[in-house]
């Protein structure tokens, strides 16, 4: 695999997490995902409780919301619920929950938009659920934006 020398290098855990997909044969590619779906973190109580409050993800097949909410720190955490009907795309969810949490706003923001294309998946689940995955990292970066514009 090449990469361009000049696009910014995946924050550590997301890294990681590529490398994992990667480091296996493409059939077991999809259990480690259902892995990440048993995974998915739970919600913080102001968001369990008002789940409107995260977005709905409306490129999902299944009723995903999310939300990046940007800390005082300027440190950003992905929330995200996910069916347990629909592993895959909770799967999904999990990895931008576990990669993204921690990061910076800068480093957020350098998350290269192809990442749910380069975990090495497309050949195990439908161009549909990886265009889910490629909805929640979009919002993710959208959100953050948003939020420190409303900070001036």
């Amino acid at each position: 695999m090449s990469s361009s020398s000049d696009a910014p290098s995946l924050p550590a855990a997301l890294a990681e997490i590529r490398e994992d997909f990667l480091a296996l044969p493409e059939r077991e590619r999809l259990q480690l995902l259902l892995e990440f779906a048993n995974e998915l973190p739970d919600l913080p109580e102001r968001y369990a409780s008002a789940p409107g409050l995260l977005e709905h993800i409306e490129e999902c097949q299944s009723p995903v919301r999310a939300f990046a909410e940007v800390d005082d720190a300027g440190v950003v955490h992905f929330y995200a619920t996910a069916p347990a009907e629909a592993p895959t795309t909770r799967g999904f969810a999990s990895i931008l929950a576990q990669g993204l949490s921690g990061l910076t706003v800068q480093e957020v923001l350098d998350v290269p938009d192809d990442f749910p294309m380069s975990i090495g998946l497309t050949r195990a689940v439908s161009p549909l659920r990886i265009g889910g995955m490629n909805g929640m990292l979009t919002r993710a970066k959208r959100q953050v934006r948003e939020q420190v514009a409303a900070r001036g």
